[in-house]
């Protein structure tokens, strides 16, 4: 019983400071999700496909959807910091401008990678789908308010949040399809062009 514990202690010690943790469970789980379904999948099997624990998966994650969607909140927090960052008397396309340039040390060779897999498994499943929308919608009320906090009336907050998250999601897919090597930031600069000569062509 002894040696028992001490294997247990061992191995949770090894778990939780285990390199890199997050990113082998969240690899761990894409695996299984795509090979045996979402629902299919449980918080055990991928602690163990990754050489770990319950206890380490649910110090990185709440739940297991959120090994999908966890991005979601960091993006978020990149864009309302750059905003708020953003020098006195920037305009509302400088702020958006700031905020699509401050993704890009987000956007990895690894989240590239696990693009591809997170996207099939969400089409998947219906109700990942509708979990995906919350998410968006939920970062772009934080963007919402942070234009809000730089004097933006709200609907003009509003719709520069909406302009964000629409230009990430076009240079998102462009930059997928580029070679791997290149940045995101030229995608996010030229998508948040092209939507802004399409908002003006609205306005003839």
């Amino acid at each position: 019983m002894l040696m028992r514990l001490d294997r247990i202690a061992y191995d949770g010690a090894v778990s939780r400071w285990a390199p890199n943790a997050r990113e082998r469970l969240e690899d761990a789980a894409l695996d299984l999700f795509v090979e045996n379904g979402f629902e299919e999948t449980t918080v055990a099997q991928i602690a163990d496909r990754a050489g770990m624990n319950r206890a380490t998966f649910f110090r990185h994650f709440a739940d297991k959807r959120e090994v999908l969607f966890g991005g979601e909140d960091a993006l978020a927090g990149l864009f309302t910091d750059a905003i708020k960052a953003a020098p006195p008397g920037a305009t509302l396309t400088e702020c958006l401008r700031a905020a699509l340039a401050a993704a890009e040390v987000a956007m990895t060779a690894q989240l590239r990678a696990a693009a591809a897999r997170r996207r099939s498994v969400v089409a998947a499943n219906s109700e990942l789908q509708e979990r995906g929308l919350l998410k968006h919608a939920r970062v772009a009320t934080s963007v919402t308010a942070a234009l809000r906090e730089r004097g933006k009336d709200e609907l003009t907050a509003r719709l520069g949040a909406e302009m964000a998250m629409l230009a990430f999601s076009v240079a998102f897919e462009r930059w997928m399809k580029a070679s791997d090597d290149e940045p995101f930031s030229p995608f996010a600069e030229a998508a948040l062009n092209d939507l802004r000569a399409r908002t003006a062509e609205l306005v003839v």
